[in-house]
């Protein structure tokens, strides 16, 4: 059973969360592995993947955002929370807190959807090892699939904004949409533009008196860590453009971009969330598992992949 943890942010906020711990050997340390849920995902349902990379060698980690799951605390109406504080300080919290616990230990990340956007903004983020993410992308509009682009803009990018203006955050999980979600991070998912930077933090500027926006992109290049970027042709938001948004950011890392179609991989179906399903454990996981271990992708993957060289 994982152990419930209390782990502080990096601005001290409490952040609940589990670990998977494995047993002291002699020999080199196990790797550290931390899940990065998606925008209003609670932790609990990454917890088959956990368990699946425990067994296969790693510490795992896993947390909820602010104001979400184990990490909500009381009401949402006047909490302030958005995208960068999830990445800026919760994220932050939990690196800090894995090189802290875990010391000599290597540092993987799995992000699956904005999980994989709020790594770049981690000022230790360049401590990581090697990242894997899932639909990994920042909801940009024009990027949804385009058969649905009409209707997940309006629930997306105009009802949403809207509860949340009028309610002060936007009650999900009634309209069984996600768990209940804070206004800020409503905000910063329905006004984005094709520049993340030109969309966030409005107004707000650095102690030396820089927009604080752009310096938040400027982490981004510090990273590293290859990446794997797993994208099932069925995502609607997780679309080949969507990716390559987000990983033109990580400038300094080797980013390999993986399209799978379902029938790929002898599917009905992929979408944006499924992969965390176990029914995939011997279908899909084994492409984060080998990333995760070696860098490298299953021997004859299947799909397209695109290769993006460090310093591109």
């Amino acid at each position: 059973m994982p152990e419930a943890l209390s782990i502080p942010a990096a601005d001290g906020y409490p952040l609940g969360g589990f670990l998977w711990r494995r047993p002291q050997a002699a020999g080199a340390p196990a790797p550290v592995a931390i899940i990065n849920p998606a925008t209003s995902v609670r932790c609990r349902y990454y917890a088959r993947f956990a368990e699946y990379l425990h067994g296969h060698g790693w510490d795992v980690l896993t947390y909820d955002y602010r104001g979400i799951g184990e990490s909500r605390r009381g009401s949402l109406r006047r909490f302030q929370a958005d995208w960068i504080d999830w990445g800026e300080h919760d994220f932050e919290g939990v690196l800090r807190y894995a090189m802290q616990r875990f010391p000599g230990q290597d540092i993987d990340v799995v992000g699956h959807s904005v999980g994989g956007f709020v790594i770049g903004l981690a000022p230790s983020a360049h401590r990581v090892r090697r990242i894997f993410t899932m639909g990994a992308q920042y909801a940009y509009w024009r990027d949804y699939q385009a058969e649905k682009r009409r209707g997940m803009f309006l629930k997306w990018h105009l009802l949403m904004p809207l509860l949340a203006r009028l309610l002060g955050h936007v009650p999900a999980k009634r309209l069984g949409w996600m768990e209940d979600t804070p206004k800020g991070v409503a905000l910063d998912w329905a006004r984005m533009t094709p520049r993340f930077e030109d969309s966030v933090r409005r107004g707000r500027f650095t102690a030396t008196g820089q927009p604080q926006a752009p310096q938040l992109a400027l982490n981004f290049r510090t990273i590293r860590a290859p990446i794997l970027a797993l994208g099932a042709e069925d995502d609607p938001y997780g679309t080949e453009a969507a990716l390559d948004r987000l990983l033109r950011y990580y400038t300094a890392s080797r980013r390999s971009h993986l399209r799978l179609a379902p029938q790929d991989v002898g599917l009905d179906a992929i979408g944006h969330f499924a992969f965390f399903h176990e029914r995939f454990r011997d279908i899909l996981w084994p492409y984060a598992l080998e990333w995760l271990r070696h860098a490298a992708l299953p021997e004859k993957p299947a799909g397209r992949l695109k290769i993006m060289p460090a310093g591109d």
